[in-house]
């Protein structure tokens, strides 16, 4: 997206206005802007942003936007990728290309008291827990960037049940070990690959019991409907995972993930039937598996399809492998290089994934990724 200039879609005769959109935060701190009631989405806080011109490309329009309205210079601030999103608002329509950006300390000690932006706009700073929260109204296109924003910039992978198989009970070492060793409040996608969709269920939801600071992604699990799509539909997975008193662990469970094949799959059946009657049937945010390009471009249309049917989104991808694993030593790395023109493919943020540790989150974000994923290094 960031190599190509930008200009107005006309599609069927509706134009699609392109704008970019800058999250600017310092730490926890994000900047708001306040629309004026006369104008489209009036009355509402937005991040800061504007249309992209012709012959701009999306990053040059937030550089331009930014000083515009700020006065903020971001042309050294790392820019990250958060995604591209459509929005139908009904007398316009949107495309959203979203960067998230990171002052420095100088920066923001200059403009955090600035209660005006060089357009007459009210600013104010935010706290990020607030924002997510939902406490400041932000037109309906945003919904999706406060999604993608409740990614934490580390995600662990549970370890497989057969890594404890020398166990005299396997299962209770795998929960003593993931109990004792997860990091306070971390993420953590629960991939215990264990015989049957009960088990693996009430497993997940014995360590959610045991760390209840703890949220957790869990793999979405499918079957054929029988009908002329034949793609994954599912039960609400909270009903497999929870009893009704579990209240607690029902906020723990925060996304469904879907792996690569049953991404694949998924778009095998549009493509020989109807992107509208084939619907992954999980009511909670995804995140999916890519290798490649055509597996991105399969993660961009889910998401657009979701988008369209008002479910809820696609919040990430899990890219891998960025280097050499142990777990798969016969998959060739894609090196950074590889991997971060593949994420500029992506419409959604990516996650790094294999043979990564926590402190190369920073390589990541140059890179062009949110956060970084493992199972070795990724415990205390």
């Amino acid at each position: 997206m960031a190599s190509q200039t930008t200009m107005p879609i006309k599609k069927d005769s509706i134009t699609i206005i392109n704008v970019a959109v800058a999250v600017i935060h310092y730490k926890n701190q994000y900047l708001l802007g306040f629309r004026d009631a006369s104008q489209h989405q009036g009355n509402r806080y937005e991040f800061v942003g504007g249309k992209i011109e012709h012959n701009e490309t999306a990053k040059q329009a937030l550089i331009r936007e930014v000083a515009e309205e700020i006065g903020i210079e971001i042309d050294n601030n790392i820019a990250v990728k958060l995604g591209r999103l459509h929005h139908d608002y009904g007398d316009k329509q949107v495309c959203l290309q979203v960067y998230c950006i990171e002052i420095t300390a100088l920066q923001y000690e200059q403009y955090k008291n600035q209660s005006h932006g060089l357009e007459g706009q009210a600013l104010t700073w935010v706290d990020k827990s607030k924002l997510l929260k939902g406490d400041y109204h932000l037109p309906a296109a945003n919904k999706t960037i406060l999604d993608w924003l409740r990614l934490p910039a580390q995600i662990a992978i549970t370890y497989p049940l057969a890594h404890f198989s020398e166990y005299p009970q396997p299962m209770a070492a795998w929960l003593t070990y993931h109990k004792e060793y997860l990091a306070e409040e971390a993420w953590v996608y629960v991939r215990i690959r264990a015989a049957g969709l009960e088990g693996s269920a009430d497993n997940t939801a014995q360590l959610l019991r045991l760390r209840p600071d703890i949220k957790a992604i869990v793999p979405y699990h499918s079957y054929s409907n029988n009908t002329n799509c034949q793609v994954s539909k599912a039960e609400s997975l909270k009903a497999k995972y929870l009893k009704a008193e579990d209240s607690i662990i029902d906020s723990q469970i925060v996304a469904n993930h879907l792996t690569h094949s049953q991404l694949m799959q998924w778009l095998n059946t549009v493509e020989k039937d109807n992107v509208s009657n084939c619907t992954i049937s999980a009511s909670l945010p995804i995140i999916v598996s890519c290798h490649d390009i055509d597996s991105i471009e399969a993660a961009n249309q889910l998401a657009c399809a979701r988008l369209t049917q008002q479910l809820s989104p696609v919040i990430g991808i899990f890219l891998s492998p960025v280097l050499f694993t142990q777990t798969h030593p016969d998959v060739p790395p894609l090196g950074w290089k590889a991997w971060s023109e593949l994420a500029e493919l992506a419409n959604m943020p990516v996650i790094g994934l294999g043979g990564l540790s926590p402190s190369m989150i920073e390589q990541a974000v140059q890179h062009g990724g949110v956060a970084v994923a493992g199972i070795r290094q990724f415990f205390k």
